[in-house]
């Protein structure tokens, strides 16, 4: 039997850009730009890097000791300092930096210089806590803008934040908070979700407790009466700016310095606390903004994740306000107080480009076309999307609820890289499902688990072959782990996702490697088989896992979201499975359909098929501690 994995989706689709999103472009032509940057890969970040400012150069461009990177080696630079200062010093010191929108529907508009200014007071304030140069600072705060002042302040000073979602429970928020060993907290008395409260304080109290290191906690009040404080232990967050000087000089720090710990969950034991640095993070995430989005000086940068993932570090803070960008953030859910809550803030700000999830278009999908309909959505320019591979037809259904003609850019990447890895620029034409190629100066390749390049259509592993600027340094104190990534199979880094190129060398992610389903010989990847259920007109969702099974070696379960308005029956679930006939054929079709309310994801909107199957085999769940429900 081989080991390569069977592809059975054909979509023949492509979708090509019109001149008007040609003509614009920052890259034009993405094959001879993309030639050039792997023939001298070093060059090509070199004078990317050029583009922003550093202290002092860099005696090296890379040095590479398997599987240990540097990146800019001896050049001190600060990512605080190229966010805010660089643009201070211009005529963008009045530009909006931020429009945020509560869910309660409030607004503040943040100009870079009052940015500046906020994040310096926020930096002056953490040293007076005696918080230095390579401490750690947990954030554990809605998605509110001081969540943003405060990862710029640890910045600016050298410390390093770990940020926490503020979905998690104590005891997550505990794990994390004794794993990095930190000495401050910032949090808020409450969040918001669909118009309930979040006592974030009460989660804090308790993780604390359980974690010596801390020696303060800094509250952001958003309730009057605000909740009490402890003196000294607990400071308000207004009253521990107030006084201080919006002058703070940024610290020159090696290339190399860490810039930030952010924990990812594992399949087994505890959390990993991925490490990126300032100075080849700062590149990769400015350029893939700039060339993916293809950002312009007028544009409303709109992405709907949390700061709490790293899309949000990369795709909400760091990547758009090293290129000056407008980013337009609110809280709140995208279908509450009704599922034109994103439809309306596009019109609203005048969105030019939206950067969501396919879990996010899935369930806009449920609600149908008459919601976007409602809105004038003409501003958009380009849209993207993360987090999964995205369905044909969820793809379909967002390129035609925008107006039709915007490109989506179907990006690939994760926490450990840092930034973008495989993605179309807008210049490229499309394949809707696809992800298309490498982002310049990544060298990727579908291999078996030699190591051996596969030929088109053969389904094997995602790897990198040589090593990028934003690649994560270490797992936090477990270099081990870290290995890993790289010793999978000899030479590449192992994304763990399995994929098969075209023809045309697109990519084509089929799901995660642990999650393949091995049917009568045939090995399936669970996108395919999602995608094909997703395509019939009463599913919204679905997921599927494999069980074991006498015969075929394993059997397919799915488990689905009926769209609203649709009714279980016999009828209907027969349907389905033709669906899967017609589009996979008998090999992918489940043998058991669960109609289901919800499926458990992670608060960033990952579908966690390992539980689903942990609990349909009555087996342990793992670390579930980033599950959302």
């Amino acid at each position: 039997m081989s080991e390569n994995i069977d592809t059975l989706l054909k979509e023949s689709r492509v979708y090509q850009p019109t001149a008007q999103t040609k003509a614009a472009a920052h890259i034009q032509d993405y094959e001879s730009a993309y030639k050039k940057s792997i023939a001298d890969p070093e060059g090509f970040w070199a004078t990317v890097a050029k583009e922003l400012e550093w202290f002092s150069p860099w005696t090296k461009v890379l040095e590479w000791n398997y599987p240990w990177a540097k990146w800019f080696v001896g050049a001190t630079c600060n990512i605080a300092y190229n966010c805010l200062d660089r643009h201070v010093k211009t005529w963008r010191k009045n530009k909006v930096a931020i429009i945020w929108v509560s869910e309660q529907d409030q607004e503040r508009v943040i100009t870079y210089g009052e940015l500046y200014r906020q994040v310096n007071r926020c930096a002056n304030a953490l040293k007076k806590l005696g918080i230095t140069k390579g401490d750690r600072v947990t954030i554990y705060l809605p998605k509110v803008p001081e969540q943003i002042v405060a990862m710029l302040a640890c910045a600016r000073i050298g410390a390093i934040h770990s940020v926490v979602y503020s979905g998690f429970s104590a005891p997550a928020l505990a794990n994390r908070i004794q794993d990095a060993e930190a000495k401050l907290v910032i949090t808020a008395d409450v969040g918001f979700d669909r118009g309930k409260v979040l006592n974030l304080k009460t989660v804090v109290d308790q993780a604390v407790a359980n974690s010596p290191t801390v020696e303060r906690v800094v509250v952001l009040r958003r309730q009057t009466p605000g909740v009490a404080l402890a003196a000294p232990k607990e400071l308000d967050w207004h009253d521990w700016l107030k006084n201080e000087k919006a002058v703070c000089e940024a610290e020159p720090l090696d290339a190399e310095h860490p810039l930030y710990i952010l924990y990812t969950s594992g399949t087994t034991g505890k959390p990993k606390g991925v490490v990126h640095v300032h100075g080849g993070y700062m590149v990769g995430t400015y350029i893939t903004t700039k060339y993916v989005f293809d950002l312009k000086e007028d544009d409303v940068y709109f992405c709907v994740a949390d700061p709490g993932w790293v899309t949000g570090h990369s795709y909400i803070v760091y990547g758009p306000l090293l290129n000056g960008a407008t980013i337009l953030t609110a809280e709140g859910k995208p279908d509450y107080p009704t599922p034109g809550r994103w439809w309306d803030l596009i019109e609203r700000y005048g969105v030019s480009i939206f950067y969501t999830t396919p879990t996010a278009i899935r369930l806009l999908m449920r609600y149908g076309e008459d919601w976007p309909k409602k809105y004038d959505l003409s501003s958009l320019r380009v849209l993207g999307s993360v987090g999964e591979p995205i369905n044909p037809e969820a793809w379909e259904w967002f390129h035609r609820a925008t107006g039709g003609d915007k490109p989506i850019m179907d990006t690939w990447w994760q926490t450990e890289t840092g930034s973008i890895m495989i993605t179309p620029l807008p210049t490229v034409p499309l394949k809707p499902g696809s992800a298309t190629r490498p982002f310049l100066g990544i060298e990727a390749d579908v291999v078996d688990s030699a190591g051996n390049s596969l030929p088109a259509n053969a389904g094997g592993f995602a790897v990198i072959k040589k090593p990028w600027p934003a690649m994560m340094r270490t797992i936090y104190k477990d270099p081990e782990r870290y290995k890993t990534y790289w010793n999978t199979i000899p030479n590449c880094y192992t994304a763990g996702d399995i994929c098969h190129k075209d023809e045309d060398g697109y990519m084509w992610f089929m799901g995660r490697a642990d999650d393949v389903i091995k049917v009568a010989g045939n090995r399936l990847g669970t996108a395919e088989v999602e995608s094909a259920l997703v395509s019939h007109h009463a599913v919204a969702e679905a997921a599927v896992i494999g069980k074991p099974h006498k015969l075929v070696g394993e059997s397919i379960k799915a488990f689905i979201i009926l769209k609203q308005g649709e009714v279980e029956s016999p009828a209907l679930i027969q349907s389905i499975k033709d669906q899967v006939m017609t589009e996979l054929g008998k090999i992918a079709v489940p043998s058991e359909i669960d109609i289901v309310p919800s499926l458990p994801k992670t608060r960033s909107g990952k579908i966690m098929r390992r539980v689903l199957k942990a609990k349909e085999l009555g087996q342990d769940l793992g670390d579930i501690s980033t599950i959302e429900d």
